[in-house]
């Protein structure tokens, strides 16, 4: 495996990374809820099944914070065979709000309080 990188803009969070497995065993641990749930609890998830998939190559998930203001996310694993066997793995993932480019205030910002009629 090598080194991940990252990179952010404002609408996403992109993580790539050369694996030595190959893409069909790294399709099944992305895509068979056994294998997914150790590094990708489905307590996490809105939805333990994918939003998308492309089977052997995208799968995109749902992503919902357990706390206030519980804001949703999609996450899409993009695979590709690489030269030597293995898989180039592709995270990317950014806000499913609408909005997602705003950025969010922090809670004591000292701003009154937005009223809303119900």
């Amino acid at each position: 495996m090598t080194e991940p990188t990252a990179e952010t803009d404002q609408d996403a969070l992109v993580f790539e990374c050369e694996l030595d497995a190959a893409p069909d065993k790294v399709w099944r641990a992305i895509s068979i809820p056994a294998y997914r749930e150790r590094w990708l609890p489905e307590a996490v998830l809105a939805d333990p099944e994918p939003v998308a998939a492309t089977p052997g190559r995208e799968a995109c998930y749902r992503l919902r914070d357990r706390d206030m203001p519980f804001a949703e996310s999609v996450v899409t694993f993009e695979l590709s065979p690489n030269a030597v066997g293995g898989t180039h793995l592709r995270i990317v993932h950014r806000l499913a709000e609408a909005g997602a480019g705003r950025a969010l205030m922090a809670a004591n910002g000292n701003r009154p309080a937005a009223r809303r009629a119900a």
